[in-house]
């Protein structure tokens, strides 16, 4: 029950701010769950809501797929390339690497508003960035997607961070660009990890079936909802799974 309900939140909220990893993962942990399988079966069981939460944001979406379509390729080269890592890394290594990663990802949610903040005043000091983000764009998706692949917490927040400042679309146009490359990024480590890493697949049902609601919840109400009380709470949520895997 409580693996489903932490599904159904990180669906939601994936699909408003991103970093819904950061709840699903220490609950995985703090149920008994070794790290590594809590990270393989959360991939797997959140990638049915990274589809939904891209569906609902399918109207803003309008008109931009060929762009989103080159930057899903990154995304999925890179994806391979961080599983490979996770599956290559001795576990102590993951093990030692973790709590560093739940760390940087939640500075990156703390610090989102004021990244967002800079990136308006930005595009105002400079005029329209250039439309499709170039080369350097495609280069920092990929190396995103290699975070993803790896360990899926706030590539979300990264992903939009690094398109708000070279792309000059609205900020809900790069939401659902970052739901669909979030979506390809699950979908394929999830694929991956399906076959040659060690998957609860009970987490993984109810962690599936909570995330896909989550995702169509999140995409419905993420023009309505402020982030502000997510981003607080997921930020306790973070700081609370450092200490407990520095301690364990």
């Amino acid at each position: 029950m409580l693996i489903g309900l932490a599904g159904v939140w990180a669906g939601t909220i994936n699909a408003v701010v991103g970093s819904g990893t950061l709840v699903t993962f220490p609950v995985l942990v703090a149920l008994g769950y070794p790290p590594v399988t809590a990270t393989t079966s959360n991939a797997i069981g959140l990638a049915p809501g990274t589809v939904t939460g891209a569906y609902g944001y399918r109207h803003e979406l309008a008109g931009l797929w060929p762009r989103v379509a080159r930057y899903a390729v990154a995304s999925f080269l890179g994806a391979i390339g961080g599983t490979i890592l996770l599956l290559s890394l001795p576990k102590d290594a993951f093990e030692a690497i973790v709590p560093v990663l739940v760390g940087l990802a939640v500075v990156l949610v703390i610090v989102q508003p004021k990244v967002g903040g800079w990136v308006t005043k930005r595009r105002e000091a400079n005029g329209t960035p250039q439309s499709h983000g170039g080369p350097l764009l495609l280069f920092l998706i990929f190396l995103i997607g290699i975070y993803g692949g790896y360990f899926t917490a706030a590539q979300g927040v990264m992903l939009v961070a690094v398109m708000g400042m070279l792309l000059s679309d609205t900020l809900q146009q790069l939401n659902g660009i970052k739901n669909v490359l979030s979506a390809v990024v699950n979908l394929v480590a999830g694929t991956i990890y399906a076959f040659t890493a060690p998957v609860d697949w009970a987490v993984v049902g109810l962690l599936a079936l909570g995330s896909t609601l989550g995702g169509l919840l999140g995409a419905k109400i993420g023009r309505k909802l402020s982030p502000t009380v997510l981003r607080a709470l997921i930020v306790v949520v973070g700081v609370a799974a450092v200490i407990q895997l520095i301690l364990r």
